[in-house]
């Protein structure tokens, strides 16, 4: 992996895509100041280096039937690795979990769970998170609503602070 270090362009760079995935080269370009080739070229060894891992479409999960947000506390029976392992392989094949974070504390995951209603929520925990292996108990906090959503993290641009 290309080491890069970030300058003030790079950092808007950062940000513009992060707020707009879809925004065109020659506009990001001009919103940062630069050409459209040299920037390319950064927004190129941006991904190399591994800052930039991948662009995605936001969509309205009401829009597409999914009305219902749980995140699950899931506890297990042991912690050591392999089973840790097992448990989040395991995750990956949900594809209603979408995230799915270890803890420390309390709880050794919690996973954000999107379904079409309370019911098909229940199913998947009956039927998938709770029955399988290591899995010692779920504790299910339903979402009323989001007030906030963004995805990445805060870049922060030193002359605008």
């Amino acid at each position: 992996m290309s080491q890069v270090k970030l300058d003030e362009i790079d950092l808007r760079i950062l940000r513009d895509l992060q707020e707009n995935g879809k925004i065109t080269n020659v506009e990001l370009a001009r919103r940062v100041g630069i050409s459209a080739p040299p920037c390319l070229r950064r927004v190129r060894a941006l991904e190399e280096a591994g800052f930039i891992t991948g662009y995605h479409a936001e969509v309205e999960p009401a829009k597409l039937g999914y009305n219902v947000t749980v995140f699950a506390q899931v506890g297990l029976d042991s912690q050591s690795e392999s089973e840790l392992s097992a448990f989040e392989e395991l995750v990956r094949s949900w594809p209603e979990v979408r995230d799915c974070h270890m803890l420390a504390g309390e709880a050794d995951f919690i996973l954000r769970i999107v379904a079409q209603d309370w019911e098909t929520y229940q199913k998947f925990v009956t039927e998938k998170l709770t029955p399988a292996p290591n899995v010692a108990n779920v504790k299910s906090a339903l979402t009323l609503r989001a007030s906030k959503h963004e995805p990445g993290v805060p870049v922060r641009i030193d002359k605008e602070l």
